[in-house]
């Protein structure tokens, strides 16, 4: 059965890839499964049959037959189970392509959040001045970390895996701010992901949801 996603019918990133239905579409572009989208406005993410799909009334939610399924890191990890192309045979390499799936979600990308909303939003707020430069301090401490370890590979373990598509999801959200052109390996690597053929796909398509939505 062909899977539904839902995606922004209006994204608020102007079509940069930033969506986080952006990681299951090139998900199920690496792993080479058809799959429909149901574009939702604000609006309707806040009424009670999308709050049936997804309690939180966010993108993406995801329909497979009588499955739904919430939260994109959930999302891709169930293609990764379901489909080949994501996870190593060996249960080993398998078991660490999961932590990493885990690392960009729980530790990666909280610090990268905490410190573009701030950028964002608080900079008229009294306590700015001191908070910043924390959150700044722990996204670097993050940043050094995770580019120590992967070092001049090409991936984070091997070959690519989920772990890849969630940690360089991540990183790509963040690439705009300009704080990975301080961890030339970290800009190299979301390149690398960026150069796939999968992520071109799936960007194009989400990029062109945008594009008619702006000529609409």
């Amino acid at each position: 059965m062909t899977p539904t996603i839902t995606a922004f019918k209006q994204s608020p990133d102007r079509g940069r890839g930033l969506a986080r239905d952006m990681r299951v579409r090139w998900a199920l572009e690496e792993v080479g499964q058809p799959y429909e989208v149901r574009l939702v406005t604000f609006g309707e993410m806040k009424e009670p049959a999308y709050l049936a799909l997804q309690p939180f009334g966010q993108i993406p939610a995801y329909q497979e037959g009588d499955l739904t399924l919430f939260e994109s890191g959930a999302i891709v990890f169930h293609i990764a189970e379901r489909r080949a192309g994501l996870l190593p045979d060996d249960a080993n390499g398998r078991a660490r392509a999961i932590a990493w799936m885990f690392a960009a979600l729980n530790t990666v990308e909280p610090p990268l959040v905490n410190r573009g909303v701030a950028a964002l939003l608080e900079r008229d707020q009294p306590w700015y001045g001191q908070r910043q430069p924390l959150l700044e301090a722990g996204a670097h401490r993050t940043l050094g970390e995770l580019s120590r370890r992967l070092g001049d590979a090409e991936w984070l373990d091997g070959g690519f895996t989920a772990g890849d598509l969630m940690m360089i999801g991540v990183l790509f959200r963040s690439k705009g701010s300009g704080i990975l052109d301080e961890y030339p390996n970290l800009a190299a690597y979301v390149a690398r992901g960026e150069a796939r053929p999968a992520f071109k796909r799936a960007f194009d398509d989400q990029l062109a949801v945008f594009t008619a939505s702006s000529s609409g």
